[in-house]
């Protein structure tokens, strides 16, 4: 799973939220951010964005499409209004998650840190979470202005497979990480883009691994046919 860095028609029904009832929150008051290309959109990142959303009691968790990710100068990636749409249908039974376009709509390059602070001035009532995997944690260092990061919004972290951060260093970089830093109870799930996309394009099933509306749309457009890596 990545996140932004370093530098339809609606659906027929609706799920209904399983969770009581007891805890009334504005949608506005607790705010998560999740980013990245969704390139495409996979399990791992609908998993991530749920657990935080039942875990941190979220009003909202904003998918926060990534225009040209500064640590992805040469990779080619999927024209905008396709991996729009593929967010589209992977969200749209959540009632809970919204698509984001605050990248999509603004020169680059984009980092996190300014993303965070162009969304603070849009929700300025609410207590941001960026929602990331471990792999992104242990990459954090390297991306811009992470102190910068952690002063706008909490840090809520799925553990990955063979991705383990150094906190030590980071804390000694970041003093106030530990106390900004939520690990989150979700499953290991190891699924990558960029490996579904090879299977894409190799005519490999992305059955379990996508939601359904997602491999339909991948297989319709022939998206990946011809993308290198």
């Amino acid at each position: 799973m990545t996140t932004i860095e370093a530098d339809t028609p609606p659906p027929q029904s609706k799920i209904q939220n399983p969770e009581p009832k007891a805890i009334s929150i504005s949608p506005i008051d607790r705010l998560g951010v999740i980013g990245g290309t969704f390139d495409p959109p996979h399990y791992g990142h609908l998993v991530l964005a749920e657990t935080a959303r039942v875990q941190l009691r979220l009003g909202r968790v904003l998918f926060v499409l990534a225009g040209r990710p500064p640590h992805k100068p040469d990779r080619p990636i999927t024209p905008d209004h396709h991996r729009v749409a593929m967010v589209e249908v992977a969200i749209a039974d959540n009632f809970a998650f919204v698509l984001s376009r605050v990248d999509l709509d603004r020169p680059g390059p984009h980092y996190t840190v300014d993303m965070l602070a162009l969304l603070q001035r849009e929700y300025p009532e609410a207590e941001l979470f960026f929602l990331a995997g471990g792999d992104s944690l242990a990459q954090f260092l390297t991306w811009r202005d992470p102190a910068g990061i952690v002063r706008q919004a909490r840090l809520a972290v799925m553990r990955r497979p063979g991705h383990e951060p150094d906190l030590a260093a980071l804390e000694r970089a970041v003093p106030v990480l530990r106390e900004r830093l939520v690990w989150l109870d979700a499953p290991a799930l190891d699924i990558a883009s960029s490996d579904l996309r090879r299977r894409a394009r190799q005519g490999l099933p992305l059955r379990y691994l996508v939601p359904p509306p997602v491999e339909a749309y991948v297989r319709e457009h022939c998206l990946y046919q011809a993308l290198p890596e």
